[in-house]
């Protein structure tokens, strides 16, 4: 019974230990109380071996000196948590210099058994008398633990009210349970003579160790939210320690217990060790394999393919995805992360280019209309005077029938240039804007009736879904005007002969999208990649100037919208207006 009570009690330290030190392996307070259980854990393997297998393995001098040596220990750990808890701070180095320099003649004395004069073990009994080392050995012991308690105590005094103050309370407690109940099984019992609780003395300290694991943990250890939380994310350091503990446990039942078994069933002679050796090496093997291929299974073949992932990221492959199975632990985590950067760097990078061809083609405008603007002016004053000189020449009776006729085509072609001057003009002028507060079902509607004195427009069939509940805008009104005609006309000469027009407005975030969709031709990529481009057109020479579309898009960037197109061949093609809503100008489409 009593070695079930030292393993369950062992089993116990080490998984609190383990749980404590993973949940964050950085903070000085977890890393101390890691290190107080391994202390603990040699208490209490001393105690396994020298109770339940007396003077087989260890004798009692040498269980004393490790005892002497485990309470010394221990309370080095006791003293440097309460320096470091809870404010995670550093260990001041000095004074636990000056503080632990007598355990450097303590630890050799005890091994050298100089702090006892006798040490008996008869009959389940322990007797022991101190020397005076001893004694002060003592009394240094319980100065430490008298002064780490002070330490927590004057914390708790500081921090009293809030959740760091409940946490050292906790720990108090525990000492206070602890303190007691070793003091009273291996120091006041055993100077009387009575020697029954030493056995129980590593068993007595788990009360104040589980709630020294408690506190730590935030009063989260054994709840069921805590549980609940490792569901969520299970650290591959615990998949790795269950993977190794379940493999060792079940090997040991499944293949050593039966190995020994056969081996010694005839006794325990030289074949029979014999026997036990090569089927032991054997039967590691398997369990070996197991774990590796875990480990591989778990670890190193994901992070092969979230490096595989990365590499083609770095080559400028965005948006690659590294496909893994789902798994609550830090791979399953930076995977699903790694995911999210990737698509999250593919579609800021098609943003930034978008930018960027927004800014050529603004920067090719500026320069377009800065030549546009000289080629008008020069070609202008030329071009009045040769209109002036025709129309007096034309003006004379003598004129005669072939001449008249030359004079007319030259008239006419004048003021075919006088047209492109005056779309030049138009292009490269920054026209003072007469902005108000305007509706956009008003401007679309007066835009629709011009467009209808066109015979060709007003044979097509015209869709129109404009709420009357819109907001208003801060806008030009002849400026959108002319941008909602120009889109108009270019849609009516998309569709020669026949063909459908929908207009339809709606809200989206802060802004107004108009939508201009026609059943026409459409157009091929290269076509729509040059649309907004000065003086690129496919109209028949004679027919167009290639500025209309450049003009919409100046006016649009004037009132802090954009304007986008979207067509395929043969799929007609859709014009997008976004202009922002009278309160949040300069807001920009999101």
């Amino acid at each position: 019974m009593l070695v079930l009570l030292h393993l369950v009690a062992l089993l116990l330290l080490v998984l609190l230990g383990f749980y404590v030190f993973v949940a964050n392996p950085r903070s000085r307070a977890n890393q101390t109380f890691a290190a107080f259980i391994l202390f603990f854990a040699v208490w209490t393997t001393k105690d396994l071996v020298f109770w339940n297998f007396p003077d087989e393995l260890i004798g009692v001098g040498a269980w004393a000196a490790i005892s002497f040596v485990s309470a010394l220990l221990l309370q080095y750990s006791l003293v440097v948590f309460a320096w470091v808890f809870p404010e995670n701070s550093r260990t001041p180095r000095k004074l636990a210099a000056m503080l632990f320099a007598p355990g450097i003649i303590f630890m050799p004395a005890a091994f050298l058994g100089l702090f006892w004069n006798e040490v008996k073990y008869l009959n389940g009994e322990i007797s022991i008398s101190l020397t005076p080392i001893g004694y002060l050995f003592v009394a240094y012991v319980y100065f430490l633990f008298g002064y780490g308690t002070y330490i927590l105590f004057a914390k708790y005094r500081l921090y009293r009210g809030t959740q760091m103050g409940q946490q050292v309370g906790a720990i108090l407690w525990g000492l206070l349970i602890t303190g007691s109940l070793k003091t009273v099984a291996n120091i006041i019992l055993p100077f009387f003579g009575s020697y029954e609780l030493l056995p129980f003395s590593s068993l007595l300290v788990l009360p104040g160790v589980l709630i020294y694991a408690y506190a730590i943990s935030n009063f989260k250890l054994l709840s069921l939210q805590t549980a609940l939380d490792q569901l969520r994310l299970f650290p591959i350091t615990y998949k790795v320690a269950i993977s190794i503990s379940t493999v060792a446990i079940s090997s040991f039942i499944i293949l050593q217990i039966p190995i020994t078994w056969w081996a010694f069933r005839n006794g325990m002679d030289s074949e029979a060790w014999r026997k036990y050796l090569v089927f032991s090496v054997v039967s590691a093997l398997v369990p070996n394999l197991l774990l590796v291929l875990l480990i591989v299974r778990s670890i190193s073949r994901p992070l092969q393919k979230l490096t595989v992932a990365a590499m083609e990221a770095t080559k400028g492959k965005y948006g690659t995805t590294v496909d893994l199975r789902r798994s609550n632990d830090e791979i399953g985590v930076l995977s699903t992360a790694f995911n999210e950067m990737s698509l999250k760097m593919e579609e800021d990078i098609e943003k930034l280019k978008q930018m960027n061809e927004h800014m050529l083609r603004a920067d090719r405008l500026a320069a377009m209309g800065t030549l546009a603007a000289g080629v008008a002016h020069e070609i202008n004053n030329p071009l009045a005077a040769m209109s002036s000189l025709i129309q007096s020449i034309r003006r004379e009776p003598r004129l005669e029938g072939e001449t008249a006729e030359q004079l007319e085509i030259v008239s006419t072609q004048i003021d075919r240039i006088a047209g492109v001057t005056k779309a030049l003009t138009d292009f490269s002028r920054t026209r003072p804007t007469m902005k108000r507060d305007v509706s956009i079902g008003d401007v679309l509607n007066s835009a629709l009736q011009l467009a209808a004195y066109d015979a060709a427009f007003s044979k097509l069939k015209i869709v129109s879904e404009i709420p009357t509940d819109l907001p208003e805008i801060w806008a030009d009104p002849d400026q959108l005007q002319q941008v909602f005609l120009n889109l108009l006309l270019n849609a009516r000469d998309a569709m020669p002969g026949s063909g459908s027009i929908k207009i339809e407005v709606r809200m989206m975030d802060r802004m107004i999208a108009i939508e201009i969709r026609d059943s026409g031709k459409g157009m091929d990529p290269a076509t729509l990649s040059q649309a907004f481009t000065p003086f690129y057109t496919t109209k028949p020479a004679g027919t167009g100037t290639g500025l209309g579309l450049a003009v919409c898009y100046g006016i649009v960037a004037a009132h802090e919208g954009e304007i986008e197109l979207n067509s395929s061949e043969n799929d007609g093609t859709t014009a997008v207006i976004f202009l922002p809503l009278k309160n949040n100008k300069g807001a920009g489409r999101r």
